[in-house]
């Protein structure tokens, strides 16, 4: 949204200070004194060369990309006296070189473009600008052309017949990319109509033969609100192998628009929904980027609210934000990227899958400016980092990158290539006061090496549920993949899964394991006739990437499974990697006696069933039947003393299981104590073992003894359909980088039915649950859940009653 109030806000102050000037120069009253100057900003970020004679800033506009990587090289479209050329960054120099390869003459054009690894694609559209006061019509007769270069042996050459003409339309911005078929596709948006009888705008596609020699017919694109406000505008992306999405702004509903086809069908075979939609949601700053290599075909789109136009904003509402599209689901998640007080605009992402990060970039105030003048100030250009899998970007304007001494630098722009270990990161801005260009080179960042079986967490997300389909028949498995899926690498070790039993039709339990591997005697869940209960499971992965769910019980059920992490592949041996061991019995007091009142059983781990001597900390699965009173279990490290935690709860005659994560004592045992006035069994089954030594590598486990961070007994009950958080990071010896806690969750005296949801704090509440409870009843369940905003996490209450929560953090994974 472009108001003219914000250049008004920034020509008063300039009148103000020119007025200020000339009264010092004309004599003051007696005695003033006359304020010194600021002192000058620090600089970051290398000067460019200057510029002159270009109509707008030679870095813009918000969805386009001047920048590329190819053959071991950074190239950029760069504006010299003559017109447009083809630029060169020598980075030993630190400066960009003029190859003499002449693109565009045309200064009042803008340009995107896409290196597809064969060619080199650029397109100029000549640039017209409307303002939410101010629209312009698109101007006839302003070609909007495409050229193609070939690349051989250090040098770029205009494909012959090129250039084509994409529209004859001029607009405020223009973006192209490729689909599967080799078509090349553009989206603008067209502005029509005359002062006296208003203006409309339309947003549009049009797409070339293979290759980009011909081109169709321009087409408004089909769909709901395809009609913008005049100052609107759209953006294109290829994601998924054999798809193309286009993305625009729409404050007339406030909503930014996603609309979606595979290749090769109608050109008018869109289908369009929201990516986000509500008040002050939309603004027409979009810039999108996808991994063409992720199996999940995502879609990264960094969007700009118009939060800071409503004068009952608070300085934590978003103004910029992360707009995650996840297609096995076909929806969006929703991220902060920065909020009003951080004054941030103009946003570009940049893809690095090597380290698993998404880089923002950002115009804001310069260094030495504190709060926010205006939105869309200019001074310097910010970057922000945060995982691809779990996009929660640190609070701050974050770190500045660019910025000269005037300053007054704006308008980033990067590539849409992800990037790799090789080409490390390049940025773009321009001082459009200065005329000058600077860049930032982030240089060639090496990959931090992933050891196999350290865990990365990620925002939970549900990868079964029968209910949309069929229950899971009596004595049945049902297979589902696991990785490959939903940010998850196709080459895992294992998952870590919080599994749901709901509309049991029998008594019974659930085995989990590796799809294709021999089903084991062992038990993830067990539940009663008409019961919802869960239960974190660690399972390796199988066959293509599956794991089973065994229903072993003599009636239908239905399952839900949601994933919270995985293990990274490999052999693992760095200190604090995961394990994983065929599923193995390694107690079942049912054979012999069940364990006394107060007593504490102790378990040989080291040495026994396939887990060494010096294994740090165990994962197994409790299961507790048969109990004679009510109570709890508590596990430990055998010879340390007995926390004040508890990992599972328990009812008479009731059979209840979970998952335990826990430090091997000394002498390789660990200890299960029976807090209760009654006799138990307990039966243990093994599912993998952490590597002992001192964890120092990213998503090593680190084992605590358990301990307590939440009891809301003490305070007051979580509110209905309300969320708390409490800090793991940066307390109790945890490191702030730590990514993961690792924690038994217990509801007690809920008033209603619900379920919790555990997620990164500040993150997208997740559509998955941890715990599922009924009124008046006291549930565990072991989380894995990632650290949010300041290290914290947040636990929501999904419920129409209160309740009481009660969180025992038993390690935690280190972050990279």
């Amino acid at each position: 949204m472009k108001k003219s109030i914000r250049r008004a806000l920034s020509q008063g102050l300039a009148t103000a200070l020119v007025l200020a000037g000339l009264g010092a120069a004309m004599g003051g009253p007696a005695g003033a004194t006359v304020p010194p100057p600021p002192p000058p900003a620090p600089i970051h970020g290398t000067a460019g060369f200057s510029y002159t004679g270009v109509a707008n800033p030679p870095t813009g506009d918000k969805p386009q990309s001047k920048l590329w990587w190819n053959d071991g090289s950074w190239w950029a479209d760069m504006w010299t006296s003559g017109g447009w050329k083809i630029h060169k960054l020598d980075r030993a120099a630190k400066q960009w070189v003029d190859t003499g390869v002449g693109v565009d003459s045309r200064a009042n054009t803008s340009a995107d473009t896409l290196w597809d690894g064969t060619y080199l694609y650029i397109a100029h559209h000549v640039v017209t600008i409307s303002t939410e006061d101010g629209p312009k019509a698109s101007r006839p007769d302003s070609p909007a052309r495409l050229y193609r270069y070939s690349y051989d042996n250090g040098k770029y050459t205009r494909s012959s017949g090129f250039p084509t003409t994409i529209t004859t339309n001029s607009s405020e911005s223009m973006t192209i990319d490729k689909d599967s078929t080799g078509a090349i596709w553009a989206t603008w948006t067209q502005v029509s109509g005359v002062t006296t009888g208003g203006y409309t705008s339309k947003v549009m596609v049009n797409n070339s033969a293979a290759g980009g020699t011909s081109w169709g017919t321009p087409q408004t694109l089909s769909g709901e609100n395809a009609t913008v406000a005049p100052d609107d505008i759209s953006s294109i992306v290829a994601f998924g192998n054999n798809k193309i999405g286009v993305m625009w702004s729409d404050h007339i509903t406030g909503s930014v628009w996603w609309a979606t086809r595979t290749d090769g069908q109608a050109p008018t075979s869109w289908k369009v929904q929201y990516a986000v939609r509500g008040p002050n949601q939309a603004d027409d700053h979009l810039n999108i980027k996808s991994l063409q290599a992720d199996t999940t075909g995502r879609v990264f789109a960094a969007v700009k609210t118009s939060f800071d136009m409503n004068s009952t904003a608070k300085n934590s509402d978003p103004q910029l934000q992360l707009l995650v599209f996840k297609p096995a689901t076909a929806a969006f998640d929703k991220y902060t990227i920065s909020t009003i007080g951080e004054c941030h605009t103009r946003p570009q992402i940049v893809l690095d899958p090597e380290n698993n990060k998404i880089h923002a970039f950002q115009s804001g105030p310069a260094t030495t400016v504190t709060g926010c003048p205006y939105s869309g100030v200019s001074g310097a250009i910010y970057q922000k980092t945060a995982s691809l899998d779990n996009p929660v970007f640190p609070t701050g304007r974050g770190t500045p990158v660019i910025q000269d001494a005037t300053p007054s630098v704006n308008n980033v722009t990067t590539s849409k290539q992800a990037v790799t270990r090789e080409s490390g990161v390049v940025i773009l801005a321009s001082d459009n006061e200065e005329r000058r260009y600077w860049f930032a080179d982030f240089g060639a960042e090496a990959v931090k090496t992933a050891a196999a079986g350290t865990f990365v967490p990620v925002a939970p997300k549900r990868l079964l549920d029968t209910r949309k389909d069929l229950p899971v028949a009596a004595n049945s498995a049902v297979s589902f993949q696991a990785a490959g899926l939903e940010g998850i690498p196709a080459d895992v070790s294992a998952v870590v899964l919080n599994v749901t039993v709901t509309e049991p039709q029998a008594a019974g339990h659930i085995r989990a394991y590796p799809a294709g591997s021999q089903q084991p005697n062992t038990s993830s869940v067990n539940f009663v006739k008409s019961q919802t209960v869960p239960n974190s499971v660690t399972v390796s992965v199988g066959s293509g990437g599956k794991v089973a769910l065994l229903n072993s019980s003599n009636g239908s059920s239905h399952l839900i499974a949601d994933v919270s992490g995985y293990y990274r592949a490999g052999t693992p041996t760095v200190a604090g990697a995961f394990v994983p061991v065929e599923a193995d019995r390694a107690v079942d007091t049912r054979a012999g006696v069940p364990v006394a009142p107060n007593s504490a059983l102790s378990v040989p781990i080291g040495g026994s069933s396939g887990i060494p001597a010096n294994a740090a900390a165990v994962v197994f699965n409790l299961t507790v039947t048969q109990p004679e009173a009510f109570g709890h279990i508590r596990s430990y490290p055998w010879g340390s003393p007995a926390p004040d935690t508890s990992n599972v709860n328990f009812s008479p005659n009731q059979t209840v299981p979970n998952s335990v994560t826990v430090p091997v004592g000394s002498d390789g045992k660990i200890a299960l104590l029976n807090s209760s006035n009654g006799t138990v069994h307990l039966i243990v089954d093994i599912n993998g073992y952490y590597i002992g030594g001192s964890p120092t590598a990213a998503g090593a486990f680190v084992p605590k003894v358990p301990s307590r961070f939440v009891d809301t007994r003490s305070t007051a009950t979580v509110a209905p359909n309300t969320a708390m958080s409490f800090q793991v990071a940066g307390t109790s010896s945890i490191p702030a980088n730590a990514s993961a806690a690792v924690f038994n969750l217990t509801v007690t005296q809920p008033e209603a039915f619900g379920h919790i949801r555990a997620y990164p704090d500040g993150g997208a509440i997740p559509g998955t649950s941890s715990a599922n409870f009924s009124p008046n009843e006291t549930v565990a369940n072991s989380v894995i859940a990632p650290m949010g905003l300041n290290g914290r996490i947040s636990l929501l209450n999904s419920s129409s009653g209160s309740t009481h929560l009660v969180a025992d953090v038993n390690g935690y994974f280190l972050g990279g």
